[in-house]
């Protein structure tokens, strides 16, 4: 198929559509997925809606190439032996775990090529491996449930963390949970089985607690957690000097974390003092970070916390590039599947743009490429190209080895029109907001004020011109 004439054009054409389905191929194999879900599940069969089939649907989903399930349903009905009813039924009782599978499957296999393309990103910090750790809940759905019509207030329908390498700009690991209003904290004991020695987890206060930290510490893991406000520090010494970086400056003392008056755990208290507040009005970030000073100042650790914004980033583009929130499904289960296939989407983009750093180099496709514009071609071209070109022609992406297909997405990636892709300009601040004036009316005639605006130029042209 590769030498296929109908294959180049496309290639020529969306290079990108091109690397973007050959990557599901590879990491998205059929068979991969159905002995995935018959390792993973613990109840449920597949004797006739197979769990792959389940993923190109909710694929179509938050790709955008169809609206919602039904909708993807009709599009790919001839491919699935059951009813509409069945699929829902199907995807409202598909256990967490196998959606959290699905993502470590994938970024596996992400990862094999992202390496294999020396597309990886510049380390955070050198000869750590760096985690970065965050809390999404997902969006109210609509009150489709007989148990939400009766309520005002929106029902959402589960919450996640997730776990992102930076280095890769992949979604490691996701924690799936049902219940919305669980405290993100109550998830962590399922987060230090991801811990190794030699990682540094960086995240937000809501996951500083004593026995976090201390588990980092006894996995010989590091940590850089800003402190939250219950957490007890006792001082050794006064803060040291400052030093100046970009957002403000830094200093630091050594404490110890301390639980009903007695040392837990000895750890550097790093104090950040802003030169600009934060959207919540703090004028100072305090920081606890167990990495010796030999590896990271004050200013390094304050410097690694505030790249947590690289998670932040990636739940933005999968709200706005991928409907990882398909607020029509109501129940948790498949509302959380649906987020997971996301993220599973959105690392198979983040190949993509491994290619592109490995040809175009990090710091071109850093400022200059879209993760929007790369989604948004690739959903325009797919539905097309799938249709010139079925299925059974991509197998062969799927068998072929990590280090060939590398090879060829690292070719197709300098055949790619940058210009398509790129970010528009940031937006300067506006200086001078428009006041606004108290209609009589609720409703305005757009074309009845264009047309006084006109006339009013025309009148102050005349009286500049008379009194020249």
């Amino acid at each position: 198929m590769i030498l296929e004439p109908l294959f180049e054009q496309f290639l020529n054409k969306s290079a990108i559509s091109v690397m973007a389905r050959a990557t599901i191929e590879h990491a998205l194999s059929a068979s991969a997925l159905d002995k995935l879900f018959d390792r993973t599940a613990q109840s449920g069969y597949t004797r006739e809606l197979l769990f792959s089939s389940l993923v190109d649907l909710m694929c179509l989903v938050v790709s955008g190439k169809a609206l919602h399930v039904q909708s993807a349903f009709q599009q790919i009905r001839d491919q699935i032996p059951v009813t509409l009813k069945s699929v829902y039924e199907k995807l409202q009782r598909l256990e967490p775990q196998v959606a959290a599978e699905l993502v470590r499957h994938v970024a596996g296999r992400s990862q094999g090529l992202i390496e294999a393309l020396g597309g990886t990103c510049q380390s955070l910090l050198p000869n750590y491996r760096v985690r970065i750790l965050d809390g999404n809940h997902l969006a109210a759905t609509q009150k489709r449930l007989k148990v939400t019509r009766q309520h005002k207030a929106g029902p959402m329908p589960g919450q996640c963390l997730a776990v992102l390498d930076p280095a890769l700009a992949v979604i490691t690991d996701v924690i799936p949970c049902e219940d919305a209003h669980a405290q993100e904290r109550a998830l962590l004991e399922q987060v230090l089985p991801l811990v190794r020695a030699g990682d540094v987890w960086i995240a937000d206060r809501n996951f500083c607690t004593a026995d976090f930290l201390c588990s980092l510490q006894q996995e010989q893991a590091c940590f850089v957690l800003r402190r939250h406000s219950n957490l007890t520090v006792q001082p050794q010494k006064e803060f040291g000097p400052e030093v100046e970086t970009e957002t403000g400056w830094a200093s630091e003392q050594p404490v110890w974390v301390c639980r009903d008056g007695e040392g837990l755990l000895q750890t550097r208290l790093v104090r950040l003092r802003l030169k600009k507040p934060t959207e919540d009005g703090d004028e100072e970030i305090l920081l606890l970070s167990n990495l010796p000073g030999e590896a990271a100042d004050a200013a390094k650790v304050s410097g690694l916390y505030l790249k947590r914004w690289k998670v932040e980033g990636a739940f933005y583009e999968l709200t706005m590039t991928l409907q990882c929130e398909v607020n029509t499904l109501g129940y948790p289960k498949a509302a959380l599947f649906a987020f997971c296939v996301a993220v599973s989407a959105y690392n198979v983009l983040a190949v993509v743009k491994a290619a592109l750093r490995a040809v175009h180099g990090e710091e071109r496709v850093e400022k200059e490429v879209s993760g929007y514009y790369v989604a948004l071609e690739w959903s325009l071209v797919y539905a097309g190209m799938m249709i010139a070109l079925p299925p059974e022609g991509w197998k062969v992406f799927g068998e072929m080895a990590t280090q060939e297909l590398a090879g060829y997405l690292r070719e197709w990636a300098s055949k790619v029109n940058m210009l398509k892709i790129k970010k528009a300009p940031p937006r300067k601040p506006t200086k001078n907001k428009t006041k606004r004036d108290k209609d009589a009316s609720p409703h305005l005639s757009t074309a009845r004020l264009l047309e006084e605006a006109k006339s009013e130029g025309k009148k102050r042209s005349e009286k500049r011109n008379k009194s020249l």
